[in-house]
């Protein structure tokens, strides 16, 4: 029970996997908002949870609907005083090739995905800040970090929803919170008939769940990327390579051109600890010395 006395709020909880990942919290000993649309759903997963042992309320509400999970969070606190990890999960398909997809659809799905977690996170981080104690779990998806057609829409807001964890996992450690990601495979009835059975019976959400241990504990990492499918874990990582220097004029275009195979080099490829160590390479092959900053 590593997870006694921790409070967690699953969005999208109802089916699939987020009820594997409220019930696999709840086996470790957290407390669980059920989150969903519809409040019979999420009363049934609750209600799953509770005949098993475990403590859960279910309050349903969109997660992009900012009063409805301001709300959700105010109850939360009410029963139990605290939300200690929080999982972003909700999430909707739109999917379609660019050409044929509706900037309508375009928007909703980034809404929903990226917005959502927006707003579900604001509610809880002045709480976390206050306990000096938090774990966020953004979903972001293959379909973003390495695309996927016809998920234009989709792969958009999951790459966004790795830059927001990037930032607020450095914003966040110095008050205790740390923020990850889950980039999960499980099959959803939606893909009953698509893939094989076999494949669809491999890819059960309860097999990526697991993964949400490692990633709001205690010891926690920050800024991880975990990949999860099948029973299987993987770190995806953005990377930058060592590159080269060229300097500046109207022919470094040719240059690059010219140099693509080195600039693209992995062989020394760095994991930046943030975004301005781009900058503070440049600079340094460049022949700037000294501070970067300006104090």
């Amino acid at each position: 029970m590593s997870l006694a006395d921790r409070v967690a709020i699953v969005t999208g909880a109802g089916a699939g996997l987020g009820r594997a990942h409220a019930h696999f919290l709840a086996r470790q000993g957290a407390r669980v908002v059920v989150n969903d649309l519809a409040q019979e759903v999420a009363d049934a997963v609750a209600a799953e949870i509770t005949a098993a042992g475990g403590e859960a309320l279910a309050i349903a509400t969109s997660v992009t609907d900012e009063a409805g999970v301001v709300a959700m969070v105010a109850r939360t606190m009410e029963r139990w005083g605290r939300v200690d990890i929080l999982v972003n999960n909700a999430g909707i398909l739109r999917d379609k090739s660019f050409g044929k997809m509706t900037l309508d659809d375009f928007r909703l799905v980034l809404e929903v995905h990226l917005m959502g977690s927006v707003i579900c996170t604001k509610a809880v981080w002045d709480i976390m800040r206050g306990q000096r104690f938090g774990r966020v779990v953004m979903t972001t998806s293959s379909s973003g970090l390495y695309g996927n057609f016809g998920q234009s829409n989709y792969g958009a807001a999951k790459m966004a929803l790795v830059g927001l964890m990037q930032t607020l996992a450095l914003e966040g450690e110095r008050h205790g919170i740390r923020v990850n990601c889950l980039a999960p495979t499980a099959a959803t009835q939606m893909m009953r008939g698509i893939i094989t059975d076999e494949s669809f019976d491999a890819l059960d959400p309860a097999l990526v769940s697991p993964g949400l241990l490692a990633l709001v504990a205690e010891d926690a990492p920050n800024r991880a990327i975990l990949c999860a499918g099948a029973g299987h874990f993987a770190r995806a990582n953005v990377t930058m390579t060592q590159g080269v220097q060229l300097g500046g004029g109207d022919e470094v275009g040719e240059m690059v051109m010219g140099r693509w195979d080195a600039i693209s080099d992995r062989a020394s490829e760095v994991v930046p600890d943030y975004g301005f160590t781009q900058a503070e390479r440049e600079l340094a092959a460049a022949g700037v010395v000294g501070p970067v900053l300006a104090r």
